[in-house]
This record gives C-alpha cells, sequence and structure tokens, in this order.
C-alpha cells in the first residue's frame, strides 16, 4: 500500500481552520493569530514510555509493555475498546456491551483477573475518571477508537509513577492529538450465525416447545443480526507556519439489541443433571405459582377458567433466558479537541477536550410478583371453585396465606436505561528551562449519570392488588374500600389471559436513580539529565536522570435514588439502593531516578538501574507510600534482560467507603438447607437459623439467586501489592524480536467482600460464628425469598490474591521477493497461578484452568493471538488471526475443600476454543481505502454451563464477555482522506 503523502486540498485546508477553531477555543492560554513569520525548526518531540516519566534512550522501560498501534485495532475489525483489548491474553471479562443482568452501563479493563478496580486506565498519561455514579471503574466508553494512535498495557504495579489503582497495571490510550487534512470513517458490522445445536440444546427446546410453544421456539440461521454502524470524521491542521495543531473529532456509533432467544444454545434457561442438560427455569412462572402456607403445596393455573393444578417443575418452569439481551442495544456520541501551539521555542502550550454521551439498555426477564405473602379470603370473587377446593377454603370468612409468583410477562422485560454523559478538560503547558523539562497541567472531569428502571412492579400495590374483598359481587380492593387508596385496581392471577392494561398501569412504577462524578487533577513535574552537569558514573556515557513532581486530586461522587429504589420497593430489583455522597483529596510528591552503570562495554552494552517513589496524602486520614525499582542489562545489542519490583496501592474508592447498606444478589447452586431431601444435616441446618418444623420444607430459590446485605466501610485500609518481573528481549536480526517476561502480582488486604457462598459453607461445615453470625434466614427459612433473608457481605479488607504467569511475545517480518512483505507476530499468556486467600489465616485456592462461582470467568492456562499479515505490493493486504482459549474446568471440581462440591459432568469441562479472523484491505486511491473482515471465520459456539451467573459476568448459558458468543462477525470500512 503506497505511503506517499498527498499536499493537502483546499478543501482540508479550510476543515483544517474550522478546526483550528474550535480546538483553540479550549486553550486557557494566549490568544494565537496567523502572522508571516519565519519558519521555525522543528524539535524533536520527547517520547514518553508507560511506566516512566524519564524517556529511557531505548525508548523501553525495565518493566514490560505491550504497545496496540492503531493499524492492529482496525484489523481486529471490532468498534469498541472493550472489544480490542478483551482479545489480548492479559485481559479478562469485566462489565462491557453483552452484560445484561448485573450491567453498570459502562465498560471497564480486567488486567490479570485482578478486577477492574486494580487497573488503571489512562489517556495521553493521565487518568480517566470515575465512570460513572455506580461504577468507580473508568468507563472505557469514553475512549473513541478510532481516535487511538496506539495502546501501551503494563502488566505489573506502577502505583509510584501513577498512583493509587495501579496494581495490576496500566492502560494507556495515547490519542491522535496532531493531524493533517480530512479524514472519513464509516463502518458496518453485523453477526451471521448458523444454528449448530451447540450441545443438543435446540433439541431440548424442540422436546419442550411441544408442551408450551410461547415459552420455548428454535431461532433459525441469522444471516444479519446484531448490527453496528459508527461513522466519524477527524480534521486538523497545522498554524503559526507549523508552531500548532488543532485536530478535532466528531463521532457516532450505534448497536442493535440481540436477545438470548436469537441463538439456539441460549433459547431456554439451561438446568444440568449428570451427563446431560435440560431447560430448567425460575418458579416465578408465567402462569402463577402458588403457595399455599398452611398445607406447603405449590399450584398454578391449569387453563383460562381458573382450574388449579399441582405445580410440575418439568412443565411449568418459566424461561426467563431468551428475553435477556445479548448485547445491549447503545448509542454513543463522541466529541474531541486538542490544541497544542509552541508559544516560544521552548515553552509549548497544550489542551484536550472530551465529551461522550452514551445511551444503553439492559434487558432481562420480566419481573412481577416475586414471592408476596397474600391472605386470600373465601368471598374473593376472582376465584374459581377450583382454586377455593385447592386453598382450603370451604365457606364464608374461611382465610389463607399463600406465596404468590407470577411474571409480568404482559409488561414485558425489566428495562434499566443508562445513560451516562462526560466532560473531560486538560490544559497545560511544557518545555524546556536550560537542561530541564518541566510539564505543568490541570485537568477536570465530569460524568453525568442517569439510570432509569422500567417494567417493575412496586411492592406496596403487589399487596394492595392482591387483597381482595367482594363488594356487590365485583372484585375490589381493600384499600379502595377504605378509602387509603381509591386508584387500586385488583390483580388477577388465577386465570390465564385476565392481566388487563389498568391491571398493569396500576402496579408498574419506574426507578430513577441520577447523580455524578467529578474530578479535578492538578500537577507538575520536572525533569533533567544530569550528565550535563556531571553527574554520571565514569563507566557510562548518559549521565542520571531524575524526575520530581507533585499532584493534587480530588474524587467526588454522588448519587441520588427516588423513594422507590432507595427502598427497594420495586419488586424483582435486587434490594434497596440508597443514595451516596463522598469526596476526598490525595496529595502526592513523587519521584523517579535512572540511573545507567554501564555503557558500551566488554559483555555490557547497556546496565542501568531506575527507582521510583510516592507519598501519597488522603483527607480520609490514609497515607501510602509505594516505590519501584528496575534493572536493564544488555550484554549485547542483541540481548536485552529486564527485571523490576513495585511496591503499589489502591486506596478504596468512594463506593466501598460509603455505599449505604442495601440487599444484592448473589449466585449458588443451590441452598444445601432447602428442598424436601436437604443435602445438608438439620443439625448443620440450625447452625444456619433454620428450625425442625421447616428442615425439608424450605423452598429453593429456583433461579439460583440470593440475598447478600452489601455496603461500603468508611475505615478501609488501602490494598498493599508486590509485583515481580524478569524478562528477556531478543532482537537477532533487524526484522525479529522476541520477548519472554515472567510477572507475579500479589495483593494483600483486598478491599471486597466475605463470598456469602463461603459463609453458608464455612457455618454448615464448622460452625465457626464468625461466619454463621453473618447469615438470617426469613421466616419461611429461606435465603431470597423474602427481604429479611440475607447473608451479610459488606466492604472489608479480608484477604489476598495472587496472579503470577509468563508473558511470551514474537515479531518477524520477512520479505517476499516481487510480493511484498510478510509478518507474524504473537502475544501470549500462560498463566501459572490464580491465587484467592478469601480470608486471612483460612488458607487459598488456586483457580488456574478453573471457573465458576468462586472462581469467577474461565481463567486458562494458555491463551494467544497470533497474526499473519501479508503486505502486497499491489494495494491490498491481508491478515489471518488465530485466537486460542485453552480448556477450563469447574471448579467445584477441584481437589481444593475450599472449592470442591457437586458437579455436573455436562459441564465439567468447558473446551478449548481456537477463532480464525480474516481481514483484508485495498487501496482504492492514495486517499480512499477499503476494509473488510470476518471474525470466528468458522462460526464456532461457545461452550455451554449452567455456571454462568451475572455475578461472574455469564449470560445466555456461557461468558459472552470471554468467547464469541454471538457467531461469525462481518464487518466493512471505508476510510477516504484528504
Amino acid at each position: 500500500m503506497s505511503k506517499n503523502k498527498r499536499p493537502v486540498s483546499t478543501f482540508a485546508r479550510k476543515q483544517s481552520v474550522i478546526a483550528t477553531g474550535l480546538a483553540l477555543s479550549l486553550m486557557a492560554a494566549h490568544s494565537v493569530y496567523a502572522q508571516q513569520a519565519a519558519p521555525v525548526e522543528q524539535k524533536a518531540e520527547k517520547i514518553e514510555v508507560t511506566g516512566t516519566r524519564i524517556p529511557p534512550p531505548n525508548l523501553e522501560g525495565a518493566s514490560p509493555v505491550t504497545v496496540v498501534d492503531a493499524v492492529t485495532i482496525k484489523v481486529d475489525g471490532v468498534r469498541s475498546a472493550e472489544s480490542f483489548l478483551n482479545n489480548l491474553p492479559q485481559v479478562f471479562a469485566a462489565q462491557g456491551a453483552n452484560v445484561a443482568n448485573g450491567a453498570t452501563g459502562t465498560a471497564t479493563v480486567n488486567l490479570r483477573g485482578l478486577g477492574a478496580s486494580r487497573t488503571l486506565v489512562l489517556v495521553n498519561g493521565r487518568r480517566l475518571p470515575y465512570g460513572s455514579a455506580n461504577s468507580a471503574s473508568a468507563d472505557l466508553n469514553q475512549i473513541p477508537s478510532p481516535l487511538i494512535k496506539r495502546v501501551e498495557i503494563l502488566t505489573g504495579g506502577a502505583g509510584a509513577v501513577y498512583g493509587s489503582d495501579a496494581v495490576a497495571g496500566v492502560v494507556n490510550f495515547i490519542m491522535n492529538d496532531k493531524f493533517e487534512g480530512v479524514q472519513f470513517d464509516v463502518n458496518h458490522g453485523f453477526y451471521n450465525h448458523q444454528q449448530q445445536n451447540a450441545a443438543g440444546v435446540a433439541d431440548i427446546v424442540r422436546g419442550r416447545a411441544a408442551t408450551n410453544p410461547k415459552e420455548f421456539a428454535v431461532p433459525g440461521d441469522k444471516s444479519d443480526d446484531g448490527r453496528i454502524f459508527d461513522a466519524n470524521v477527524l480534521m486538523g491542521g497545522n498554524f503559526g507556519n507549523g508552531k500548532g495543531n488543532a485536530t478535532v473529532y466528531f463521532g457516532y456509533k450505534k448497536e442493535q439489541a440481540l436477545l438470548q432467544s436469537e441463538r439456539d444454545f441460549s433459547a431456554c434457561s439451561l438446568a444440568a443433571s449428570g451427563s446431560v442438560f435440560s431447560c430448567g427455569g425460575s418458579g416465578t412462572n408465567a402462569t402463577t405459582r402458588i403457595t399455599n402456607l398452611t398445607t406447603g403445596k405449590v399450584y398454578t393455573n391449569g387453563d383460562s377458567n381458573g382450574t388449579a393444578r399441582i405445580f410440575s417443575n418439568a412443565l411449568d418452569q418459566y424461561n426467563f433466558g431468551p428475553a435477556n439481551h445479548f448485547q445491549r442495544p447503545s448509542e454513543r456520541y463522541n466529541a474531541n479537541a486538542s490544541a497544542n501551539y509552541d508559544f516560544l521555542p521552548d515553552v509549548k502550550l497544550y489542551s484536550e477536550f472530551a465529551f461522550t454521551d452514551y445511551r444503553s439498555i439492559a434487558q432481562i426477564a420480566p419481573g412481577g410478583v416475586f414471592g408476596s405473602i397474600a391472605t386470600i379470603a373465601f368471598d374473593n370473587p376472582l376465584l374459581s371453585s377450583s382454586w377455593k377446593t385447592a386453598l382450603g377454603l370451604n365457606q364464608a370468612g374461611d382465610t389463607t396465606d399463600v406465596v404468590v409468583q407470577r411474571r409480568n410477562v404482559e409488561g414485558g422485560g425489566r428495562q434499566s436505561e443508562f445513560r451516562n454523559t462526560s466532560f473531560r478538560t486538560v490544559v497545560g503547558v511544557k518545555g524546556d528551562v536550560g537542561n530541564w523539562s518541566y510539564d505543568a497541567f490541570m485537568q477536570t472531569a465530569k460524568v453525568i449519570y442517569q439510570q432509569t428502571e422500567k417494567n417493575y412492579f412496586e411492592n406496596a400495590r403487589i399487596d394492595n392488588a392482591l387483597d381482595v374483598v367482594n363488594v356487590n359481587g365485583v372484585a375490589t380492593c381493600r384499600v379502595a374500600t377504605t378509602g387509603a387508596d381509591t386508584s387500586c385496581v385488583p390483580y388477577n392471577p388465577w386465570q390465564l389471559g385476565k392481566i388487563t392494561s389498568a391491571q398493569l398501569n396500576y402496579l408498574q412504577a419506574p426507578g430513577i436513580r441520577t447523580g455524578g462524578t467529578e474530578q479535578m487533577v492538578q500537577g507538575g513535574s520536572i525533569s533533567s539529565d544530569l550528565g550535563t552537569y556531571g553527574i554520571k558514573l565514569p563507566t557510562s556515557k548518559n549521565g542520571v536522570a531524575v524526575a520530581v513532581g507533585i499532584e493534587r486530586r480530588t474524587e467526588k461522587l454522588d448519587l441520588q435514588t427516588d423513594s422507590l429504589t432507595q427502598t427497594g420497593s420495586l419488586s424483582g430489583s435486587g434490594g434497596p439502593t440508597p443514595g451516596l455522597n463522598g469526596k476526598f483529596t490525595v496529595k502526592d510528591i513523587y519521584a523517579e531516578v535512572r540511573v545507567p552503570i554501564l555503557e558500551g562495554a566488554s559483555f555490557a552494552e547497556l546496565l542501568s538501574a531506575n527507582a521510583s517513589y510516592r507519598n501519597s496524602d488522603y483527607t480520609t486520614g490514609v497515607k501510602t507510600n509505594t516505590y519501584g525499582f528496575g534493572v536493564e542489562w544488555s550484554p549485547t545489542k542483541q540481548v536485552r534482560l529486564r527485571a523490576s519490583y513495585q511496591k503499589a496501592v489502591r486506596a478504596a474508592n468512594l463506593i466501598e467507603l460509603y455505599q449505604a447498606q442495601g440487599l444484592n444478589l448473589y449466585d449458588n447452586d443451590s441452598d444445601p438447607c432447602a428442598g424436601s431431601a436437604p443435602a445438608a444435616t438439620l443439625a448443620q441446618c440450625a447452625r444456619t437459623g433454620v428450625t425442625a418444623a421447616q428442615y425439608g420444607n424450605i423452598q429453593d430459590s429456583p433461579a439460583g439467586q440470593y440475598n447478600f446485605l452489601q455496603g461500603g466501610n468508611p475505615n478501609l485500609n488501602p490494598e498493599k501489592a508486590k509485583s515481580n518481573t524478569l524478562g528477556v528481549v531478543f532482537t537477532p536480526m533487524s526484522n525479529l524480536s522476541a520477548t519472554v517476561d515472567y510477572f507475579d502480582i500479589k495483593v494483600e488486604d483486598t478491599i471486597s467482600i466475605i463470598n456469602p457462598v463461603t459463609s453458608l459453607a464455612q457455618c454448615i461445615a464448622t460452625g465457626n460464628p464468625l461466619f454463621c453470625s453473618l447469615i438470617t434466614r426469613d421466616r419461611l427459612g429461606t435465603l431470597w425469598l423474602l427481604d429479611t433473608a440475607r447473608i451479610v457481605g459488606t466492604n472489608q479488607n479480608i484477604g489476598g490474591s495472587r496472579a503470577t504467569g509468563i508473558d511470551l511475545g514474537f515479531n518477524y517480518t520477512h520479505k517476499l521477493p516481487n510480493l511484498g512483505s510478510l509478518n507474524v507476530n504473537t502475544v501470549a499468556t500462560y498463566l501459572l497461578k490464580a491465587e484467592t486467600e478469601e480470608i486471612k489465616g483460612l488458607g487459598n485456592y488456586d483457580c488456574v484452568g478453573l471457573y465458576g462461582n468462586n472462581c469467577g470467568v474461565p481463567n486458562p492456562e494458555w491463551r494467544n493471538k497470533t497474526r499473519a499479515t501479508w503486505t502486497t505490493p499491489w494495494n491490498w493486504d491481508l491478515a489471518l488471526t488465530w485466537r486460542f482459549f485453552g480448556s477450563v474446568d469447574v471448579d467445584t471440581s477441584s481437589s481444593n475443600p475450599k472449592l470442591s462440591g457437586p458437579v455436573q459432568s455436562v459441564e465439567k469441562t468447558l473446551g478449548s476454543r481456537n477463532y480464525f479472523d480474516l481481514a483484508g484491505s485495498y487501496a482504492v486511491t492514495k486517499q480512499i481505502t477499503l476494509r473488510a473482515g470476518i471474525n470466528n471465520l468458522f462460526d464456532k459456539d461457545p461452550p455451554i454451563t449452567t455456571v454462568s451467573g451475572p455475578s461472574i459476568f455469564g449470560n445466555g448459558n456461557t461468558f459472552p464477555q470471554v468467547y464469541d458468543a454471538l457467531g461469525r462477525r462481518v464487518f466493512l470500512n471505508l476510510n477516504a482522506k484528504f
């Protein structure tokens, strides 16, 4: 492909003037006007490397950094930062577009599987703000991928350089802030999928469709769904005789919804038993589930006449999966601008502005009545004689208490509408004074957050609508007769097809959450090579280099919830969500030094050492010290060894500190004390609060979800981490390089919760009051049905985690006579340890090669991404990519007693996945390039499991944030530059 530059057209010049004017308005500096002046000599730009503020002579540091450039991102064919990062072996699943249940409306990155909160995200070396008022991790939706010049990923502690949160590493997005001309990008992508009857699920669904065609259907092949469209324009130009540049970007992106009903392997909510899957579901069904608390018998509606019959799990469970989003619909607007100007020969003014408006909807299965207790009277006009007989209502005056469960299928799926609007500005000045370089800046960022919950029933109105009396033969709400609520409309779950719009209008209510975050950062640093002052070792050519800086950062967070959300009055919303308000300021002082020890010596082409230190003082009363050391040794020009040690910290974020207590949901295979034949003994269950009368009569959660009490803790201590890396870089030829790096990251005093699954298991097994005191069952003995049921899981400094492994990199370019060149590159990770010590002193478990409710998303031993690119002399290029994800076993199959438990053989192992992607580009002219590609070329289905709940980013019987769950993805791109 031709690399020749074309002179800027008149049209481009006009656009660059527009770009210049827009971007310059952002600069809090002197106004600059075009003047006739002699051309000035352009100074070489200092290149900064992620992980240090001192540019090393070889443009690399002692810590390993993976670089992803703009061309690589385009070849990947994905249109979001989260997507191309998830393709890298160092990155594990986190929040993203394929998360519906439990979505925060943000996209986050999780390095080394240590959690998104332990990964620091930067833009041009400066941190992003909190993602929203309900997510402290940075939101990658603020990053427009077409504007990225490159991404530098440092895996390993960098807290001394960048401050808190850089525990697992740093992701630094370097944006294109010096552009000349006008560039248009238009992209279209979609999924193409042949239903392949994965794991036999389609046949299972067909079997259920015979008895329940409304809820069970096998989708047909998909030629084009889940469409993604985006378009953007980039404009820029130089001014002031080349002393300045202004760049402006505008982007738009839209993603269509894709439901789980559109794939055969997710067309029903699976249950596993032994070597087979079956269609399971939820006991809160579409035809009503009534539990008679007097007899313990469970009934459902048999027909529109209100014929009561015994509830059957095989026939009557609700197929909740198909209504869930597999891909959330979203719409995003981006506007970015940057400007820089050499005000004086040694003074550069610079500014950045970023705006993002992101909207998304997360839909899960319909809500409704999730276990309301109602007193039913004989004279209720809605009851058929069949229901009266089933409930033991034989004569006037008879009453009985029942538990009512029914899906609001008439109202549709529960929806969370998210809107995050962010603004970020940076203004700074940098330059040189003598031998010293300086950089001072101010940064402000703000995220405005709004979340609306729709299609939920209000608990108080459910109680009103179920409490029905007979007024002259007309079903009437009791509260209407007393005047307490004259608008009440009786709810009729007693007959099929009798739910009216009037009933829904009364019962349904929205939940509103609003708020935002603010970030203000002021900082400055100076650096110099002290060799000009004679400060260097006699054995080295370069002098000792130093950098010193200060930084002040303020974080604010405000979350307001309406009364229904605050009190947890929306049925099926997970419990109360009180508001939150918090603020802290941290003042940092930091320093770095690099000491060349040997240069150009025998068996020491280079030997240098570096050190870094940071002192942080928080207004919360916390003070921390972080530091790091590194060594580089090149015995020859072809071999370089590197090693580093970092001590990093992560101070608690505002949500962890100040979140009000409220109920949330956790996943478990089952309650060992529930069912007619509990897995645990009466004595064991009594430790958790089960009475003798309840034992053997407790209803288990049909969805495998239970209540836990979450909340903040203002007395949290910072997490402490130690990171060690040891590696070697080989460059035997100019066209060949390879890297091998060992990493070991250990985190102590992790801020987390005691997993409710652990609390329950430990209490049953040991009776330890530390765990048993955290468990409260409701009056029915369950851990899920009523809001009084809960296991305490508030934030604490409770344990530790450790990630250890080896990263491999390989890059080779070979010229093909008369055929161009062939490049092959690989990045891979071999995971050695993924340990968790959930509670100090109680031992740990290793999740390498495992997945599940304790280990979370799949943790394969081996992952790699390998690409071969053929650059031809005929204006077109071709790339073939191989992505490999190793197999994993369910964590309960582990011999570690902290993990071991029941194993269903059908989901014991999630097999390895080989994905092949094909992409090509063609330069139609020097200005216009067409690109196209197919990811997951062979339309490989994801592995299937029921152990994939929302708390571990599971969805649709698999892990769509991990695997290519939606099928073959086709993308097309038109790029025009003038």
